[in-house]
């Protein structure tokens, strides 16, 4: 029998006042004025009678898919949005572990307890990332969100994980999929590569590296013997095992203490891993990163798909699909995203 409409409207504003005692009490001082969202719970979702049974320890299963996302109060809508869609999507989605990285300031308390309250049964872990150590090697890029500490916390996902864990999928908060994320976890990686994503060879390589750079013969010869590619770091399977053992954090760093010495590069976080690893990644059908639809860097316009066959939807870039939609100014393709939305609305709460 449904709750009378009293009592629902009274639940919700006790789980709001609930939330908000809970952030006063475990949070710093600076973070206590945050308004923080509400989000509705997710459906439950089940195995198919197929999926196997996973391992006993469940954080480290290496039959369960492990799926690593960065937590941040800016992006947090767009993070469940995206847990949502790999659930929904999954054919055994009780067997998908997630770990999520935050910034140490951040309330993870909070964080804890609305991924709680929206998946009740998801299995996560949440491993504070301290971006002290990166703070001072961030070069000023095009579009300030792009020069987030958190951005950079993919380059220790092997440092901050578990050491038992081989590999793990790693999602940007700005994505949803609508397939099986067991299938791209299972990317093959070949007998070398560390990390496989979707390359585009027809993109313009050399314009993600200054004229310094490319008029450096030492420099230039970085990429000699191989055939670079741009790819996204918005979608990687990764190997942190191979990570591990070739100390990759170590040469990515490399690289951004030299840009801080020299400006070699424009764009962010991504070059230094076009540096480290463009040419020598395992290749994954495009259909599993359609970005670019946030549009550009500089005003976000709207983008189309790319031709061919959709797995994952990337609204990489600076138009994101929750902003434009709360502004009545949504690009046709944010129409996708809007169903994984489950952020609580005023107006829902009083219905």
């Amino acid at each position: 029998m449904p709750e009378p409409h009293g009592h629902l409207h009274r639940h919700h504003l006790l789980l709001l006042l609930f939330l908000l005692i809970a952030a006063t009490n475990s949070a710093p001082a600076s973070a206590t004025t945050t308004n923080y969202q509400i989000f509705k719970e997710a459906p439950q979702f089940y195995n198919s009678p197929a999926c196997p049974s996973l391992d006993t320890n469940e954080m480290c299963s290496h039959q369960a898919v492990h799926v690593a996302m960065t937590l941040d109060a800016a992006y947090l809508r767009g993070s469940m949005a995206a847990i949502l869609s790999v659930l929904q999507h999954s054919s055994c989605p009780q067997n998908i572990r997630f770990h999520f990285i935050p910034s140490s300031t951040a309330n993870h308390h909070h964080l804890r307890l609305t991924i709680s309250r929206s998946f009740p049964s998801l299995k996560f872990q949440i491993y504070p990332y301290d971006s002290s150590k990166v703070s001072g090697l961030i070069s000023t890029s095009i579009r300030s969100a792009l020069d987030c500490p958190l951005n950079y916390a993919r380059n220790y996902l092997a440092n901050l994980l578990p050491p038992c864990l081989s590999r793990v999928v790693y999602l940007d908060s700005d994505l949803v999929l609508v397939d099986d994320i067991a299938k791209l976890a299972a990317t093959p990686l070949g007998d070398r590569s560390v990390l496989a994503a979707p390359e585009y060879c027809n993109a313009n390589f050399t314009s993600y590296f200054t004229p310094t750079f490319w008029s450096n013969p030492t420099l230039s010869l970085t990429f000699a013997g191989r055939k670079a590619c741009y790819f996204n770091t918005g979608v990687m399977v990764i190997d942190l095992q191979r990570w591990r053992q070739g100390d990759y954090t170590t040469k990515i760093i490399e690289w951004m203490e030299l840009q801080k010495r020299m400006r070699i590069y424009e764009l962010g976080s991504l070059p230094p891993f076009l540096l480290v690893f463009a040419g020598n990644i395992a290749p994954v059908d495009h259909r599993w990163n359609q970005h670019g639809l946030g549009g550009d860097n500089y005003r976000g316009l709207c983008r189309n798909l790319h031709p061919g066959p959709v797995s994952l939807l990337h609204w990489s870039g600076k138009g994101k699909p929750w902003v434009r939609l709360d502004a009545n100014r949504p690009c046709p393709l944010d129409a996708l995203w809007a169903p994984y939305d489950l952020l609580q609305t005023p107006f829902a709460l009083e219905s």
